[in-house]
Order: structure tokens, then C-alpha cells, then sequence
């Protein structure tokens, strides 16, 4: 008997990610619910809510954790949308966890902690193996993702993706299958992955199956570029304070400019035109577009600095390019990115920000510069304060 009145008499199983975790020693925070042998009238008389547009699921009255119905789905058409979802009564515990994509996440537990585990997911977590449920991994391209997303995560302890299901992974890249996912899934997938401890095996995998070259091109017309690319995205700039006071916001807001920083390293190298190709592909959000191009402007900036010494005009225009005198706040990330690689440019490029931004529009105004002719007043005494910096460092 259930000790919630809502659940009693329903066989309710613990399902997925929070049963793989418990047991990989990975901390849980959602649990997910699979409801066997009940029906949208016996859930909805007990008071739940449903919420499933594509498949029943329901909120719980007090908890409102998601609860679903034990279901199978058929294949119908192109993508991950595709299926014909059948729930009801007679869907078995073990027919739900079919239509599973990975083994690991095949597993249920009961109440009472008892394990049902079909289709060997204990063995794979052991093993360190992403392996498929069954060849039904095929029917839905959006597993290519997740699986590699998985890699990201669990890469550290171990795992590798089973070579059969690699295999399987190479098909649906080969099949075209990849071209009905839509932009926003490809990079929900993406963006997840950004923020998971081994990123760089996310690209990776989906590299070894060939769909990184079907959803990114850009990242794959230069191997060597992309190694460097992805060693790149371990070695970030230290988070910037966000003005976040309580300790769930600030951890979110550092996760959040964790990603972004990642995305912006591993396009750093890419020119514009392939910069604005991916994110009108991926439908980028515009905080990563912007951040990736800040970020290609900073390393092209280090190369000119590698080559001759810099300019005033090649300092004045970084400046302006990241649009520092309306966003002041976007200098100290990008000197804490030079940094990484030039700390004293990064010095040098601070001292002679202070210097430009001590010229005050204001000032040109009272001495009767207006229109065209103060912003280019403006920008040849910036320019001059920028010389002065540079000259002394010499």
C-alpha cells in the first residue's frame, strides 16, 4: 500500500535517468514515473492533471511530478515526431521499456526498490557502455544526439558508446533521417551538452558517426581547426560576477555563461559567413551568437598582436567591434579570455580602454563638435590616448 493516497492501488514505477544515476553515483534531482495497468479516467479521477499533448501524462495534485502512462510507439513517418503512441491498460511494464533508446535508461524500480531490468541495463552501466535497447534505435535520428550527449556526461567515469550501436548511429546519419529534426531539438540537444563535464565528446561522437558533418559543416571542413577547437573548450575565462545574490540563481547564471563561453570557443576560429550559417541553422539563442563573435573578434585581435605590433586603429576598432562604449561590461570578459593566452596584451589593452574612455562625448559637445564631426573628433582623440598607451609600453 502507498503511502500517497493518490498512488494507492496504482503500480508506479521509478523510470530512466533517476534510476541510472542512483546507481552511477550521479546526483539526482527529477524523478520520472511510469503508471502500468491505470487509464486517463482512473488518473484523472484521482485528481491529476494532464499535461501530455503527444502521449498521456499527468501532473501530481500535490507534487506535481510528471506521471505517464505505460505506452509502445510505432513508427509512421520521418524524424523524432514520426510515431503512432498506443497507451493503455494493457501496455506492459517491459512494453514501455522497449521503446527506450539507450539500455541504461531501460530500467524501472518499484516502490519496495525492486529492480526490473530487461534488457540488461545494470550490465552496460558496469560495462561503461551506451548500447541500444533494440534496431529500433533507428527510428528516431534525435538518439544520435542523446546519445552523444550521454557520452558528454558520463565520459569521465568511463563510458564509451558500444561499437553496434555506433554502427546503428552511423546508419541514421547515412539515411537522412537527421534532416527532419527540427533547429530547436538539434540544439536543445546541443546546448545540454554544452553544460555536461566531457563536452567535447558530444562533438566528437556525433563527428565519428558523421552528423556533425550533416548539422554543423562548418565545424568539420577543417580537422585540424576542430581539434583545437575542442581542446578549447576546457580552457575559459573565469565567470564574471552577475550580480546573482541567491545560491541557486548564481550556480544557474554560471552554468548558463559556462555554455556560452564553450559554444564561443569552439567557433572562435570560423570566419563570419560560417559563424552566421550555424546560427541560422541552429536557431541560436542571440546571448551565443554575440558572445562566439566577441570572441572570434578577441582571437583575431592575439593573432595581428603575434604577427607586428599593434595599432591604435587595430586596438580602437576591437574596441568598437565589441561595442565597449555602450557595453562596458563586455570588456573584462573578453581581456579574462586574452588573458588566457597574453596576459600582459590583456594588461596593455585594459590600460589603454581606461585611457579612451576617459574622452567624454560631453566635452566634444561643449567645444562645439556636433553631428559627423564629433563622432570623428571623438574617434581620432580616442585613437590619440590609445597611441600614447601604446607607445609607453614600448
Amino acid at each position: 500500500m502507498s503511502d500517497d493516497r493518490f498512488l494507492d492501488g496504482l503500480e508506479v514505477y521509478c523510470v530512466g535517468g533517476a534510476v541510472r544515476d542512483a546507481r552511477l553515483g550521479w546526483p539526482v534531482y527529477d524523478h520520472d514515473w511510469v503508471v502500468v495497468g491505470a487509464s486517463v479516467e482512473d488518473m484523472t479521477r484521482r485528481g491529476f492533471t494532464p499535461v501530455g499533448r503527444d502521449f498521456p501524462v499527468f501532473l501530481h495534485p500535490v507534487t506535481h511530478e510528471e506521471y505517464a502512462l505505460a505506452r509502445t510507439e510505432r513508427k509512421r513517418g520521418h524524424g523524432y515526431t514520426g510515431f503512432v503512441v498506443h497507451a493503455s491498460p494493457e501496455v506492459s511494464l517491459e512494453d514501455d521499456l522497449a521503446r527506450r533508446d539507450l539500455t541504461i535508461n531501460a530500467m524501472a524500480e518499484s516502490a519496495d526498490g525492486t529492480l526490473t531490468d530487461p534488457y540488461h541495463g545494470q550490465r552496460d552501466l558496469a560495462a561503461r557502455q551506451l548500447r541500444h535497447v533494440s534496431p529500433a534505435f533507428v527510428e528516431d535520428p534525435l538518439r544520435v544526439l542523446r546519445t552523444s550527449r550521454f557520452l558528454a556526461r558520463y565520459r569521465g567515469l568511463g563510458f564509451a558508446i558500444a561499437s553496434d550501436t555506433l554502427a546503428l548511429m552511423r546508419e541514421l546519419a547515412d539515411s537522412g533521417e537527421l534532416g527532419h529534426l527540427v533547429a530547436e531539438r538539434v540544439w536543445t540537444e546541443t546546448e545540454k551538452a554544452l553544460g555536461e563535464p566531457s563536452p567535447e565528446a558530444y562533438f566528437t561522437a556525433l563527428d565519428d558517426c558523421g552528423a556533425l558533418e550533416v548539422l554543423m559543416p562548418e565545424l568539420t571542413e577543417d580537422r585540424v581547426a576542430l581539434a583545437a577547437a575542442l581542446d578549447r573548450l576546457h580552457c575559459l575565462p573565469a565567470p564574471q560576477a552577475d550580480g546573482k545574490t541567491d545560491a541557486e540563481g548564481a550556480a544557474d547564471s554560471e552554468i548558463g555563461e559556462r555554455r556560452r563561453w564553450r559554444w564561443a570557443r569552439l567557433l572562435e576560429h570560423l570566419d563570419g559567413d560560417a559563424r552566421a550559417a550555424l546560427a541560422e541553422r541552429l536557431k541560436l539563442p542571440k546571448a551565443y551568437a554575440d558572445l562566439a563573435r566577441q570572441a572570434a573578434r578577441t582571437r583575431a585581435l592575439r593573432l595581428d598582436s603575434e604577427v607586428a605590433p599593434l595599432t591604435a586603429r587595430q586596438v580602437l576598432d576591437w574596441y568598437d567591434g565589441i561595442d565597449v562604449w555602450r557595453r562596458d561590461e563586455r570588456l573584462a570578459p573578453q581581456l579574462a579570455l586574452l588573458a588566457l593566452d597574453e596576459p600582459g596584451l590583456a594588461r596593455l589593452l585594459d590600460a589603454a580602454y581606461q585611457a579612451a574612455q576617459a574622452i567624454a562625448p560631453k566635452e566634444l559637445l561643449a567645444e562645439g563638435f556636433k553631428g559627423k564631426a564629433l563622432g570623428e573628433e571623438l574617434d581620432r582623440r580616442r585613437q590619440a590616448a590609445i597611441a600614447e598607451v601604446l607607445a609607453d609600453a614600448s
